[in-house]
């Protein structure tokens, strides 16, 4: 049968440790749409919601601190490593993100002819990949 789906693209959640220095990457460096915050159902923290194109990205801020993922980047262990948007400007891009201060953990990279990415890190350590195509 298959997924049937009502919208043309994902919502994706990002436990964060500190909202001001991820909406400083994400709104203010990345320049994602501020679409509001609310708290988290059940007294669990607060949910920023920022939109990337049509996809939302919800990051979440909880109530409780809990463990951090594994370090390492795509190699570092299982699970969601990184994400990838599409981007029509990754060189520009990727130098605003580390004259912000961000660490650029791929500069931009020719992976096959015509398709370049770089992957960045935000301040949680999350990756997060740039295309161009």
């Amino acid at each position: 049968m298959g997924v049937e789906l009502t919208k043309d693209s994902i919502d994706l959640g990002i436990v964060i440790k500190d909202p001001e220095a991820s909406l400083r990457f994400y709104r203010d460096t990345l320049g994602f749409q501020d679409a509001g915050s609310n708290p988290m159902p059940g007294g669990g923290g607060t949910m920023y919601r920022l939109m990337c194109g049509t996809s939302m990205i919800k990051l979440v801020h909880p109530e409780k601190e809990g463990a951090s993922p594994a370090r390492g980047g795509i190699a570092g262990g299982f699970g969601y490593r990184y994400w990838t948007i599409s981007v029509s400007n990754l060189e520009a891009l990727t130098t605003a993100v580390g004259d912000a201060g961000y660490k650029v953990r791929v500069a931009p990279t020719e992976i096959r002819p015509g398709t370049s990415i770089s992957i960045v890190e935000d301040p949680d350590g999350n990756w997060v990949e740039f295309l161009q195509a």
